[in-house]
């Protein structure tokens, strides 16, 4: 039997961990060693590691610190741990898709400012907005039954995304600067052209078609658009709704 003794400078220094920490497993019973009966310090032993390996391994699965001194006290494990497992696995699932997501946006917005220089903050702020509201978008497309477009979408380059980015600060930049104009005047058009034209590239002749067999009636097209964020005023908004009419109308 191993009987060797250890300070907390010792045991700390032999696991790892800090003493600060072991103060607090100390604090909440999770891990109490021994005490000096003079001097009330600390005294670890080696089934103290063990118990320490057991709260590290616990923990690296995910476990809160309430939930391991629980699981410190069972003697062996049944199928009640893997549904708890099951269920840590779904969250961290969740987190990673999370974080996968987070990183896509930052690595889109570092590239656009690299490629813009200098961008303005509430149109930077509402691509951002867009962005994190990528899953719950596609969400809403599948319960709508289209989850082609989710497909079709989720195929499309990081080139393509900054391009399709780039269209948009263009287009917000031109609308701050034409609005007021006559819907029918010949530079607010010719803005609405490129849009268009730059939006209808980015889709592709294959889902444009897929889109143009869906009956768009019967989406709420409401609650899709309030999952993304606009840069535009409500009047500006609405000026630029009028000149895509317009535009509609006398281009078919």
């Amino acid at each position: 039997m191993n009987t060797k003794k250890f300070s907390i400078g010792e045991f700390s220094e032999r696991t790892g961990i800090p003493i600060p920490t072991l103060h607090y497993y100390d604090e909440i019973g999770i891990l109490q060693p021994e005490k000096n009966p003079s001097s009330g310090h600390r005294i670890y032993n080696h089934q103290d590691i063990i118990t320490l390996q057991k709260i590290i391994s616990l923990k690296f699965l995910g476990y809160s610190l309430d939930k391991v001194t629980t699981l410190l006290n069972e003697s062996s494990f049944n199928m009640d741990l893997n549904e708890s497992l099951s269920l840590h696995l779904y969250a961290l699932e969740k987190e990673k898709e999370q974080i996968e997501q987070t990183m896509r946006a930052i690595k889109r917005v570092i590239k656009l400012v690299e490629v813009e220089g200098e961008v303005d903050g509430t149109v930077l702020l509402s691509l951002i907005y867009s962005m994190s509201t990528e899953q719950k978008q596609n969400e809403w497309m599948e319960q709508q039954n289209l989850k082609v477009v989710v497909e079709e979408l989720s195929k499309k380059s990081e080139e393509d995304q900054i391009a399709l980015d780039k269209t948009f600060i263009h287009l917000t930049k031109e609308v701050k600067k034409l609005y007021g104009y006559p819907v029918e005047d010949l530079k607010v058009q010719e803005m609405v052209k490129e849009y268009l034209e730059a939006t209808f590239s980015y889709l592709g002749e294959n889902l444009i078609q897929k889109l143009a067999d869906i009956d768009i009636e019967e989406v709420d097209i409401q609650q899709f658009e309030n999952m993304s964020s606009s840069p535009f005023t409500e009047d500006e908004q609405k000026w630029f709704n009028q000149a895509m009419q317009y535009y509609m109308q006398y281009t078919e």
